[in-house]
């Protein structure tokens, strides 16, 4: 069962603006990398199930998080059907992330008190959304619609928050554009979970991006 309601939930994505997302089948790497994101001072993290055995992984690094990272708070996204969300909600799932709207997987994670983020890409699939609940909207992709995209959708629906997902980076240019147009959070993958030449994860940049991406969204907020 989730630890965390879906308002608190909410509330911590608001305060920190910031998502590590990321995947990986190896449980130790895994580990690493939720680590170096937790020691920079994220307080989220999306574990992206885009691989075979990604429930089997989650349920570890879940463990994980409870037992050794107090207050992390761990969610899935690409979910693409209620059966999944349910199962992962079943391993400890606090929100559910997904690339496209699916009212099916809105009544699950309501069913549990569980926040739930679909992936939209117009006004009207977002506002079919928050009356099916949801308190945070992906949208998705996010370099794709780009700020101008949320500045627009701000302007007629001040209550919307919303999360972009792809085309985020943690520079202050990238971030300025974003949280000036309006945004509640972002979400932030390769962009973030750095690797070095070989192609390893690098533990200590992970942990350094995240802390300075933190700071700018903090100094960007006053």
């Amino acid at each position: 069962m989730a630890q965390y309601s879906r308002l608190e939930v909410a509330q911590v994505m608001k305060d920190t603006g910031l998502v590590p997302l990321f995947f990986n089948s190896d449980i130790e790497k895994s580990k690493k990398v939720l680590k170096a994101c937790y020691d920079g001072g994220a307080r989220l993290l999306e574990f992206t199930a885009r691989g075979d055995f990604a429930l089997d992984v989650f349920s570890e690094l879940t463990k994980y998080a409870i037992a050794e990272l107090p207050g992390m708070i761990m969610g899935v996204g690409s979910v693409t059907d209620a059966a999944a969300a349910s199962l992962y909600m079943q391993n400890g799932a606090n929100f559910i992330v997904t690339p496209v709207l699916r009212e099916d997987i809105a009544i699950v994670c309501n069913r549990r008190k569980v926040l739930w983020s679909p992936g939209c890409g117009s006004l009207t699939e977002i506002a079919r959304a928050e009356e099916l609940g949801c308190e945070i909207v992906k949208l998705f992709p996010g370099g794709i619609y780009g700020p101008d995209f949320v500045k627009a959708i701000k302007g007629p629906c001040q209550w919307t928050s919303i999360m972009p997902t792809g085309g985020v980076s943690p520079t202050r240019e990238n971030l300025a554009g974003w949280f000036n147009a309006g945004v509640t959070c972002v979400g932030m993958g390769s962009k973030l979970i750095a690797k070095d030449a070989n192609g390893n994860f690098d533990y200590e940049k992970i942990e350094s991006m995240t802390r300075e991406a933190l700071s700018i969204i903090k100094d960007l907020r006053k």
